[in-house]
């Protein structure tokens, strides 16, 4: 099925452009050969905006938690400026 459409074309068939976004998924809308938009049904857009936790809850759900990180005692290369 088709999911790009040049931007007269969306004008003019703007239903269908509508009803394929929910159909289908997001469509995609061109101006002079370069993608400019995207339709989207209402479902697609609320994931895209539910939030996903904070920086907080994904360091406590990483992998690596509890390895104890050290910094090293090394001085500093030292640069040229």
């Amino acid at each position: 099925m088709k999911s790009a459409w040049q931007l007269q074309e969306a004008k003019n068939r703007l239903s269908e452009l509508v009803d394929r976004a929910v159909q289908s998924g997001p469509q995609e809308i061109t101006r002079r050969g370069r993608r400019t938009a995207v339709v989207l049904s209402v479902k697609d857009y609320a994931k895209l905006r539910r939030k996903k936790g904070s920086l907080v809850e994904f360091f406590r759900k990483a992998p690596l938690r509890g390895i104890a990180l050290e910094r090293t005692k090394d001085f500093p290369r030292e640069v040229d400026l």
